[in-house]
């Protein structure tokens, strides 16, 4: 395993990073636990989850995933050799989008942020995060897919600087050792630097986005924070949803797979995604690759990428996840990767 560093913390993370969300969902608690063995037993060393988790979410499931890790952490007694994230939801502005925790007003103020953090260290039967994370900002923004910036007034929003000074506290209290932010533009994490600086509030140490060969706007703006200011990548859905893989190809729905369960996920299956899909995996065809491979390893190769946050539903593609540190893309192969994204850039924003 390769290990980085947390932003500017002294914390080593692995460049694999262990996503969660399945768990509880697809996956069951004797699967969790086993892939959590499993992943530590090859150097992985971060874990992330959500209070939100698993995915879809739904009341009936919803913290589930933490009890998982937390009935591990308990059995195991392994809590010192993890780096454990987790994150609170935002308030939840789209009607269409569940409202089931605290009745869908989760703003980041004092009331929410403290109930979120104790029911979240409580799942997890530990008395501290390492890295906690606002999961998507407080305000109305580009999020989940939006590629067209909403404006919009919002009622009520929490300041920024109101948010921070909560955070600060968790610090203080040692129940938070660093913080985080989720699902964040550009100018939300310019703010939340700016109050570090000027206000003496904690500074983010990690942004957790989206990024993949199918969505690769972390580039445009956001990759210059991780230069300058220390804010690493923890890469979300570096398969587009399994799309990379190439299982998904000609609209076929492999038995038991996420876009096969559940409807809602058609963020990476429009068919432009679909069209860039089907070059990449020709591409690491003719390498000798598997996509797979092909689409972690350039995730990989990144500078700004602190952790690759892969999520599996079974140890073989665990196993295929947490190999791709080995692989290496040499030049030609980075240089036909851009020559598809010219073409078809971005295509599920």
């Amino acid at each position: 395993m390769k290990y980085r560093k947390l932003g500017r913390t002294d914390i080593d993370v692995s460049l694999i990073g262990l996503g969660t969300m399945t768990f509880g969902e697809q996956n069951s608690e004797a699967d969790a636990h086993q892939q959590l063995d499993y992943a530590l037993a090859h150097g992985v060393n971060l874990v992330d989850t959500a209070e939100m988790y698993p995915v879809p979410p739904k009341a009936e499931t919803q913290g589930r995933t933490e009890a998982y890790i937390g009935t591990w952490i308990a059995k195991t007694r392994r809590r010192h050799e993890i780096v454990l994230a987790s994150k609170i939801a935002g308030p939840v502005r789209d009607p269409k989008r569940p409202g089931h925790i605290r009745e869908g007003k989760t703003f980041h103020d004092r009331k929410n942020l403290t109930a979120a953090l104790d029911a979240s260290l409580k799942r997890l039967q530990t008395d501290y995060l390492d890295l906690y994370q606002l999961h998507w900002p407080d305000r109305t923004t580009m999020t989940f897919g939006q590629s067209n910036y909403p404006w919009v007034k919002d009622d009520y929003t929490v300041p920024i600087a109101e948010t921070l000074s909560v955070l600060q506290d968790f610090v203080k209290q040692g129940k938070v050792r660093h913080i985080g932010v989720s699902n964040e533009t550009p100018w939300g994490v310019a703010q939340f630097i700016r109050h570090a600086e000027v206000d003496g509030l904690p500074r983010i140490v990690s942004i957790q986005n989206p990024y993949n060969l199918l969505n690769r706007l972390y580039e445009q703006g956001l990759s210059e924070f991780s230069h300058h200011d220390g804010v690493g990548l923890l890469a979300y859905s570096p398969l587009a949803m399994g799309m990379l893989t190439g299982k998904y190809e000609n609209g076929v729905r492999p038995q038991g797979s996420r876009l096969a369960l559940f409807s809602r996920f058609t963020r990476y299956n429009s068919p432009q995604a679909e069209a860039a899909t089907s070059e990449y995996v020709a591409l690491a065809k003719q390498h000798g690759l598997t996509p797979t491979q092909l689409a972690l390893a350039f995730i990989n190769q990144q500078p700004f990428v602190t952790s690759n946050l892969i999520g599996a539903t079974n140890l073989d593609q665990l196993k295929e996840n947490i190999e791709s540190v080995d692989v290496t893309l040499d030049g030609n192969v980075l240089a036909a990767i851009d020559e598809i994204h010219r073409r078809q850039p971005n295509p599920a924003p």
